[in-house]
């Protein structure tokens, strides 16, 4: 009994220096190996992967997002639209059934951390439903999908449902990562909206080594 306690502290010792050994994600201090367009009034956020609101998502790298200019007004064409990436380690498994249970958690979460914040009263939560369908695949990449997001917009406190395109693609000099690309919109395919969150998915680079 004595060597098992002995070896269990030793164990959380290592453990705990290697968790104080792993850095926190610093946005600012983040520099992307790929070039990722940030067009004129869009917004920049960044953050570290697990993401914090979805820790269930087992994927480590680093998410970067881009918001159109209206995406907090709802009088705007362009409100609730967005995109982001995600560059992953390794080579995540990607089909339906995994976007939509990534989908669904990182959902639940965002709104999760908005309830109380933005006083939601429970009557007007409704469940996420995320449906994902394979698409066919866009030039460059290795996978394309498409579906749709029904949630709750904690913004207005009324359902919603968002339009998405999932975009998968490897990268020749980056063999053991993935990137996964995410473009929202509740506007319809044929919305002049899509042709710029197509924009920043042509005009992607997987490494500015390539970018010209």
């Amino acid at each position: 009994m004595i060597r098992l306690a002995s070896f269990l502290i030793a164990l959380f010792m290592v453990t705990a220096s290697t968790w104080a050994q792993t850095p926190a994600f610093d946005a600012e201090k983040y520099v992307p190996s790929y070039a990722l367009t940030i067009p004129q009034g869009w917004g920049v956020e960044r953050m570290g992967v697990p993401i914090d609101f979805a820790p269930s998502i087992p994927y480590k790298g680093v998410e970067d997002l881009r918001f159109a200019p209206g995406w907090s007004n709802p009088k705007a064409n362009d409100y609730w639209t967005y995109a982001f990436l995600w560059h992953l380690e390794g080579r995540p498994e990607s089909n339906p059934q995994t976007i939509e249970k990534n989908l669904t958690a990182y959902y639940n979460g965002l709104i999760g951390r908005n309830i109380e914040k933005r006083k939601i009263p429970k009557e007007k939560l409704v469940q996420v439903k995320v449906k994902i369908k394979q698409a066919a695949t866009d030039k460059g990449d290795l996978q394309t999908y498409s579906g749709t997001i029904d949630m709750l917009d904690y913004m207005a406190q009324l359902p919603i449902t968002l339009n998405c395109v999932v975009h998968i693609k490897l990268c020749p000099l980056e063999q053991n990562n993935t990137f996964m690309f995410y473009e929202i919109s509740p506007r319809p395919a044929d919305n002049s909206i899509w042709k710029e969150l197509n924009n920043l998915w042509t005009t992607f680079e997987c490494s500015k080594a390539t970018s010209k």
